[in-house]
Parts: structure tokens; C-alpha cells; sequence
């Protein structure tokens, strides 16, 4: 379905049966994009285990849109490039510089 393999951005729910855990995480990676993905469950174990396996930058459980300005933002796939927010969206913007000195008085080689 459209509705499951594009980028909706609005206030869309899609919902759809399944069997099985693995058919869950093998139909929600089965698109080209991965901004946020999430689910709505009592089982917290199968949550944690969908979250692991599902290729999306941000995954909600239980809630939707809950948002943390020191967490992290990005999608994977063809769903954007870098991270936004927190210690990683500031790594973009850094350069890293390794200095060694050798003073008269050290005893490094």
C-alpha cells in the first residue's frame, strides 16, 4: 500500500494485521525511507525487539512525536543525511586535530 512504503508527512495511522514479529520489522523495512517509526503495545519485550530491528532514525513506543532537544534527529535510508539536535547534530560542524608535543624535559623518544 502507498500509505505504508512512502513518506507521509501529517497526521496519518496506518494500521495493518500480522502474524508474527519478524513479519512486522520485515514489512516496516521494506521501503526506501526511514525518518520515524512506532508502535503501540502492552508487551514492552516485543516493542524493544520490533525497535531494534526496524531501519528508522527515530522510534516511538507508546507515544508519538515526544520530543528531547539533547536527543539525536536524522532519518536512515533515502529518509535524510546526518543528525539534527543533540551531541551528534554537533559533530557535523567539528574537526577533530591531534597535536603531540615533545618537550626538552619529556622522556618520549
Amino acid at each position: 500500500m502507498k500509505i505504508a512504503r512512502e513518506e507521509i508527512f501529517g497526521p496519518v495511522l496506518s494500521i495493518t494485521k500480522f502474524k508474527t514479529i519478524d513479519e512486522v520489522i520485515q514489512r516496516a523495512n521494506n521501503t526506501h525511507y526511514g525518518l520515524g517509526a512506532g508502535i503501540h503495545t502492552k508487551n514492552l519485550d516485543n516493542a524493544i525487539k520490533i525497535s531494534n530491528g526496524i531501519r528508522a532514525g527515530t522510534f516511538y513506543i507508546n507515544c508519538y512525536y515526544a520530543f528531547d532537544p539533547a536527543a539525536p534527529f536524522g532519518g536512515f535510508k533515502d529518509s535524510g543525511v546526518g543528525r539534527e539536535l543533540g551531541e551528534d547534530g554537533l559533530r557535523s560542524y567539528l574537526e577533530s586535530k591531534t597535536v603531540i608535543i615533545k618537550r626538552p624535559d619529556d622522556s618520549l623518544p
